[in-house]
C-alpha cells in the first residue's frame, strides 16, 4: 500500500523575540503569571516584511534542502493557516510562487491550531489516492497581526513563525513498521465556536477583527478531546502509549500538555515541549516542535510519532507517523 514518508523538515522564526519581561510593560501581567499558567517565556513576533507567506516559504526551502530536494520536485502545497496574507488568493499560491513552482498545485487549509494535522492527512489522501508523488506541507501563522494587545487574556499566549514538512509517496507493506503516516483522527463540533474565534471577518464585519478566548472553557474541553483522538489513533493500528516513542502536542498551555499525556500514560520525558520557546503558534506548532526534536536528534528514523492538536471551532485530531 502506498504510505505517505516524511522526507524532510524545516522551520522558520521572525528576527524579533518577545521575552514575557516586555509584555510586563504593555498590559497587567507578570512573567511568573504567564510561566506558572502557561509555560511560555518568550515568542516570536513578525516584523516589517514578516508575513505569513514569508515565512512559510523560508521554512519550506528549508525542508527541501533537508530532504535534497527542489521545488520542481513537489507537486503539491498545502499551507495549514488562520492569518493569511490576504483572503485571497491562498498564501499556498503565494508561496508556490515564491518557490518559482508554475506547475502542480496549492490551496490552504483552515482549522485554526489543528490545522497541520488536518493538512497532513489531507496531503496523505492525496498522495495515496495518485494525485501527488510529492507534497509540501506547511504551518505559517503571524497571529501577532489579529491580537488585542490589550487583552491580557490572549496577548500574552500567542506568537508567530513557520514550520514545513516534505512528504512523499513510497510503497509500503501495509504494517505498523512501514514508515509513513499510519493513521489519522480528525474531529470537530462546531457548537463551540464562540469559546475561540475572531470576531472579525470579510463576510461578517468586513473587518479583520482580533482573537477572543474562553480561556477556562477550552482548558476544560482540551484534554479529554486530545485524548479521544489519540486512543482512537492507538486503537486503529493495535498499538498502546507503551509503542509510542514520542509525543509532539499541538504547543498551547503546558498545563494541557502535562494533563494529556498523564491522562494516556505518556512519560514527559516522551514528550516534545517547545511552547516555553515559541508560545501558541497555531497551525505552525507542530511543525516547529518537530524541528526543533529532529535537529537535536531525539527523534529518529523508525521512531513512532504521535502529532495532536485542538483548536478553534472546535477542531481537533491526531496522526500516529513511522518516522
Amino acid at each position: 500500500m502506498i504510505r505517505s514518508v516524511v522526507r524532510g523538515y524545516g522551520a522558520a522564526l521572525p528576527k524579533r523575540v518577545m521575552s514575557n519581561r516586555e509584555l510586563e510593560s504593555l498590559v497587567d501581567t507578570s512573567d511568573e503569571w504567564i510561566v506558572q499558567r502557561t509555560g511560555i517565556r518568550q515568542r516570536y513576533i513578525a516584523g516589517e516584511g514578516e508575513t505569513t507567506a514569508s515565512l512559510g516559504a523560508a521554512a519550506a526551502r528549508a525542508a527541501l534542502d533537508n530532504a535534497g530536494l527542489t521545488p520542481d520536485d513537489i507537486d503539491l502545497v498545502l499551507v495549514a493557516t488562520s492569518t493569511p496574507d490576504n483572503t485571497f488568493p491562498a498564501t499556498a499560491v503565494d508561496i508556490q510562487n515564491r518557490l518559482g513552482m508554475t506547475h502542480g498545485y496549492a490551496f490552504d487549509m483552515q482549522a485554526v491550531c489543528t490545522g497541520f494535522v488536518y493538512a497532513m492527512a489531507t496531503a496523505d489522501a492525496h498522495l495515496r489516492a495518485g494525485l501527488a508523488k510529492r507534497a509540501l506541507v506547511i504551518g505559517a501563522e503571524t497571529f501577532s497581526r489579529i491580537l488585542d494587545w490589550e487583552d491580557r487574556t490572549t496577548c500574552v499566549l500567542f506568537g508567530d513563525g513557520a514550520g514545513a514538512l516534505v512528504l512523499e509517496a513510497s510503497e509500503g507493506e501495509g504494517t505498523n513498521a512501514d514508515r509513513g503516516i499510519l493513521a489519522a483522527h480528525l474531529r470537530s463540533d462546531g457548537s463551540h465556536k464562540e469559546k475561540l474565534y475572531v470576531d472579525g471577518g470579510p463576510s461578517s464585519t468586513g473587518t479583520v477583527g482580533h482573537l477572543r478566548m474562553e480561556g477556562r472553557e477550552v482548558f476544560k474541553h482540551a484534554v479529554g478531546m486530545i485524548t479521544d483522538v489519540i486512543e482512537a489513533a492507538f486503537a486503529s493500528t493495535g498499538t498502546t502509549a507503551d509503542d509510542l516513542d514520542w509525543l509532539v502536542p499541538h504547543q498551547a498551555n503546558r498545563r494541557i500538555i502535562d494533563g494529556s499525556a498523564k491522562k494516556l500514560a505518556i512519560p514527559l520525558e516522551k514528550v516534545v515541549v517547545t511552547v516555553d520557546q515559541h508560545g501558541n503558534t497555531s497551525a505552525a506548532s507542530i511543525p516547529l516542535a518537530l524541528s526543533v526534536a529532529l535537529a537535536d536528534g531525539r527523534i529518529k528514523k523508525g521512531d513512532l510519532v504521535m502529532l495532536e492538536a485542538m483548536g478553534g471551532g472546535f477542531t481537533w485530531g491526531a496522526m500516529l507517523v513511522r518516522w
